[in-house]
């Protein structure tokens, strides 16, 4: 008799993971390049995780070379971290650029709930993105959805499982896809919700975490991954790895790009949990 629960293994290994896997290897075949309009803070963080999985970023935030950039780039990320009447203008003429270009839009809308403008600017970049994906932290995915949240200033007090009829109601909305980071996270699409529980407690600790994860889920968009699985799943192994060799926030930031530059088949079989 054959081992059913080996086959069954192999069945999620190919059916699951090894689109993962194949995602991984396009993005570092054919390089990327992803346009971040991002926050001051995580600039760094983001363009070096970006570097450390085979993609090319550049952190592009003038109206005047937009319209040409988008013509030749990946995909756009936009983080609305540091927003101000300045830059909410340019990243709705960017989003304009991306459908223009039939390019994925990756929207983080860090803080959504928090303040008045911040939700209004959220909904704005989303109702203008034909091709979109949304990560976010449970709450600012809850107050994106107009539904009653938690937060602390950009910091979710939500668990993420709480966030998921609000992700279904924005991917039924905006017709997209929508990555809830959290303990555990979840991407939810038209065609169902995953789960995945890797990463690790000392990754909030780390400014910007989540801002990685929407840049690395833009890397994956301009390949063709477009729900956000292949970049959630890879940067919780990543940071997984990168924990069990920190004694701190401070290494865990040195050893996450170690971990997402060294990355392979292998381990994502071994490490990946996923359901």
């Amino acid at each position: 008799m054959p081992n059913l629960t080996a086959i069954e293994n192999t069945e999620c290994i190919n059916t699951r993971i090894q689109p993962i896997v194949t995602a991984l290897d396009a993005v570092r075949q054919q390089k990327p390049l992803v346009v971040n309009i991002t926050n001051y803070v995580v600039m760094n963080n983001t363009a070096n995780a970006l570097l450390a999985i085979g993609a090319s970023p550049i952190m592009a935030h003038s109206r005047e070379e937009m319209m040409e950039m988008m013509s030749f780039s990946g995909a756009l990320v936009i983080n609305i971290g540091t927003l101000d009447s300045v830059w909410a203008p340019r990243m709705v003429f960017a989003v304009e650029q991306a459908n223009i270009n039939n390019k994925f839009v990756v929207l983080d809308p860090v803080g959504c709930g928090a303040s008045t403008l911040r939700t209004e600017i959220s909904r704005q970049i989303a109702q203008a993105a034909n091709k979109l994906i949304i990560r976010g932290n449970a709450s600012e995915i809850i107050a994106l959805a107009g539904k009653k949240g938690q937060n602390k200033g950009v910091d979710a007090l939500d668990d993420s499982e709480a966030a998921v009829s609000a992700a279904l109601y924005l991917v039924e909305a905006y017709q997209c896809s929508v990555v809830i980071s959290g303990a555990t996270d979840f991407v939810v699409t038209s065609k169902g919700q995953t789960q995945l529980r890797n990463g690790h407690s000392m990754m909030p600790y780390v400014t910007g975490m989540g801002c990685t994860l929407s840049a690395i889920t833009g890397a994956f968009a301009a390949v063709g991954e477009e729900t956000g699985l292949a970049a959630t799943a890879i940067l919780g192994v990543a940071g997984e790895i990168a924990a069990e060799q920190s004694k701190g926030p401070g290494s865990l930031q040195l050893n996450l790009l170690d971990a997402l530059y060294q990355l392979d088949e292998e381990t994502l079989i071994q490490r990946m949990k996923l359901s």
